[in-house]
């Protein structure tokens, strides 16, 4: 075990939330503690699958691993408050963050704690995604410092994160209840940089750190392995389809919060909205023309932040 806590924030997600759990407790590299949060849910199932899980934790059923299991039953408040409620719990220098309908692969944690460890800067890492359910494909965000994360999110919401970058931005923003919340957290640990120095976080990390990439040492940033150690639930009524007719309203909000991060980064947006665009039109241009090529490589491996996630969900429901 290790200095990580998993955080899992489930909300009427029935029995997904057991198979979370158990992807948690499966880790090469095991955590010291997982914490449940359940957000109001009201579905008897639901309910009562978190109750069995915390008898199976208890009594032997469920193989812990010497893990402590803990459960915090909250009023429903959103995500951004269930996870916040977590990660305050939490006594780790690290955090996994992890949707209850989502699962890590097993390498999770042995994969993307080494990149914290070793270089300061970073204030959270994450790998990139397998989707199931109606979509079936690799999903693979790039990370990256402030300028990158302007014009579209570069980082899925299952990640660890430094607990005292959590602590330094303020947390998730409970009044986003709409979607954004990861993105808009993102910004803001972006934002809030660094503090501390070097060895702010004592912990031992294991893996390859090949992947933690060429960001800049002076600026804080998201890392991201370069193989795909979450798997991604996919339909068309989850958050991240359904907040795309929200999209604009949304990103009007995150700028005007993060007025002066996107007035010093206006080139970085404008030229990644723009390079958005362009890939998109030209793919578009590619299928009128009646070749299928683009649209098939679009379906393996969609875009991630930008809405071309969702997109794929709806071509394939």
């Amino acid at each position: 075990m290790t200095a990580v806590t998993v955080v899992i924030t489930s909300y009427n997600q029935g029995p997904l939330i057991r198979e979370a759990v158990e992807s948690a407790l499966s880790q090469t590299v095991r955590p010291e503690r997982i914490i449940i949060v359940d957000d109001g849910s009201d579905e008897q199932t639901s309910v009562d699958v978190l109750s069995a899980i915390l008898d199976d934790c208890r009594h032997g059923a469920l193989d812990t691993g010497g893990v402590a299991v803990d459960f915090i039953d909250q009023v429903n408040a959103g995500p951004s408050a269930a996870r916040n409620r977590g990660i305050a719990a939490a006594e780790t220098p690290f955090v996994v963050v992890l949707d209850g309908d989502d699962r890590l692969m097993p390498t999770f944690i042995e994969r993307t704690l080494p990149l914290l460890t070793v270089d300061d800067s970073m204030v959270a890492s994450s790998a990139w995604l397998r989707t199931f359910g109606v979509l079936d494909s690799v999903v693979q965000p790039t990370g990256g410092d402030a300028g990158a994360f302007v014009s579209h999110n570069c980082c899925p919401a299952t990640c660890m994160i430094r607990r005292s970058a959590w602590e330094r931005c303020g947390g998730y923003d409970e009044s986003m209840r709409s979607g954004f919340e990861d993105w808009d957290f993102f910004l803001s640990m972006l934002e809030s940089g660094l503090a501390g120095g070097a060895g702010e976080d004592d912990a031992d990390g294991t893996g390859d750190i090949g992947d933690a990439g060429d960001a800049k040492e002076d600026a804080a940033h998201i890392g991201i392995v370069s193989e795909p150690l979450i798997e991604y639930r996919t339909a068309p009524a989850s958050s991240n389809v359904t907040s795309m007719t929200k999209r604009l309203d949304l990103m009007r909000y995150l700028i005007n919060k993060h007025h002066d991060l996107y007035t010093a980064h206006v080139v970085d947006a404008v030229l990644g909205a723009e390079a958005i665009s362009m890939e998109r039109l030209s793919m578009w241009e590619t299928l009128m023309r009646g070749d299928k090529f683009a649209s098939q490589e679009f379906m393996r491996h969609p875009t991630y932040g930008d809405g071309g996630m969702a997109a794929a969900v709806r071509l394939q429901s």
